[in-house]
């Protein structure tokens, strides 16, 4: 049987003109994931700039204004692979004004490329956007040091860079195996595919060998079944007269036909009879795969409800306290009357009192301020029209998160998070 390698997903973080662009371009160069007219386009394109090797950035920044300003400003997704693994990269800005972006690209991730500049080290962004990084739960950071040929005594810049970076990640929950330092020039391709003889005061791995060992991790604990439910097909058709499934994707667990579960939030339990796909009929699915699951009783089951494990289903909730990043540039107050999602289901939701702001630069929690704006991470009150089974996102991140929209627009406004996730994080006391 021919062998898949398995599949990580990963995200690049960091400050404005830090080679985030070039570095991705370079992953994508080494790994052979581009065709051969794109790097003639922009070994063309380089030429007419005056450049003497070509400008690998222009592989990943495809907006005109991103080409124009140099900067990344939209969240793209790039794919390539080794013979050891498949990678999916969201490919996120760096400039604070799109943080909000970068805590969409990276809400996935299990690893994220969080780069920082040789010359200028640890900086305000490198710092928020490490803290972004802990409240999503990402399990494994790599920081890649970058320009490190443009610093005279390179191995006391990227030690002190390292040790830096490790006392901040430690503080906010990382252990030091969930974080590696790697010099690199992502221009000249230094400890990207190659190891760099320009590097000799670093015997770690490459980039890409760090990407193809480190392990592939999903959530911080398993958890049963979670599916939400997106979907009723009744054919009512001459061929499947009484067919009812119900269709949607397995946001977490695994489930096998004759699974007893529970419908959420009603309660009502029954088994697993048979499991459909496109494809055919499975015994078992897994985390990620769209199903079709039919039940041995008939049971009022509607878009948005939660079909789970019996054994450790959550218990549907209508008031909770939720950590929330605010996307949006008008400011949040209490009493915001919104639309919550969560997984499938859409209902209406007040936002009470604002508990806490988490002021990522010094890693402490101030008093909530009477408005939230842009960017700024808050710990708030919800409660909802509607009971919504949720899992508290340190158990698990997919059935965890939400999503506050705009009733009018239909704006995104805030990504949230069930519970205290500030919770976890070594953060000083409330001043």
């Amino acid at each position: 049987m021919k062998h898949v390698p398995d599949l990580l997903r990963i995200a690049t973080a960091g400050s404005v003109d830090d080679g985030k662009s070039t570095l991705v371009g370079r992953l994508l160069y080494d790994t052979k994931s581009v065709l051969a007219d794109q790097i003639d386009a922009v070994t063309k394109a380089s030429v007419d700039r005056g450049l003497a090797t070509p400008d690998l950035s222009l592989l990943v920044d495809g907006l005109r204004a991103e080409r124009e300003q140099g900067i990344t400003i939209d969240v793209a997704y790039r794919y390539f692979a080794t013979p050891a693994r498949s990678f999916v990269l969201a490919d996120t800005p760096g400039h604070v004004q799109y943080t909000r972006n970068t805590v969409s690209g990276a809400s996935t991730a299990q690893l994220v490329m969080l780069l920082v500049d040789a010359r200028n080290g640890v900086v305000a962004q490198t710092r928020r956007h490490a803290a972004v990084m802990s409240l999503l739960g990402v399990p494994q950071l790599v920081l890649a040091v970058n320009k490190i040929d443009l610093v005279d005594n390179a191995a006391t810049v990227f030690a002190e860079i390292s040790a830096e970076f490790a006392e901040l990640t430690h503080s906010l929950g990382w252990s030091a195996q969930q974080v590696q330092a790697i010099p690199v020039s992502a221009l000249h391709g230094d400890n990207v595919a190659t190891r760099s003889e320009n590097t000799p005061y670093y015997d770690g791995p490459t980039l890409i060998e760090h990407l193809e060992n480190v392990p592939n991790v999903t959530d911080r604990e398993p958890v049963g079944l979670r599916f939400p439910v997106q979907y009723v097909i009744r054919p009512r058709t001459p061929e499947y007269p009484d067919y009812r499934g119900y269709a949607g994707q397995i946001a977490a667990g695994r489930v096998s036909v004759g699974d007893e579960v529970v419908v959420l939030p009603s309660g009502r339990r029954t088994t697993v009879s048979q499991i459909d796909t496109a494809d055919g009929q499975l015994a078992t699915a897994h985390t990620g795969r769209s199903v079709t699951l039919l039940l041995a009783d008939d049971v009022d089951i509607s878009r948005g409800d939660v079909i789970a494990a019996t054994g450790d289903a959550p218990e549907p909730v209508q008031q909770f306290t939720a950590t929330v990043c605010w996307l949006a540039e008008k400011p949040l107050r209490p009493g915001a009357r919104l639309l919550l999602k969560h997984g499938t289901k859409t209902t209406q939701a007040i936002v009470g009192a604002l508990d806490a702001l988490f002021d990522e630069q010094n890693l402490a929690l101030v008093e909530a301020p009477e408005s939230v704006e842009l960017n700024q991470i808050v710990r708030i009150s919800v409660q909802t029209a509607e009971p919504i089974p949720a899992d508290d996102y340190q158990i698990n991140r997919e059935s965890g998160s939400f999503l506050l929209i705009d009733p009018q627009g239909g704006n995104t406004l805030a990504a949230g998070l069930v519970g205290d996730a500030l919770a976890p994080l070594h953060l000083k006391e409330l001043v």
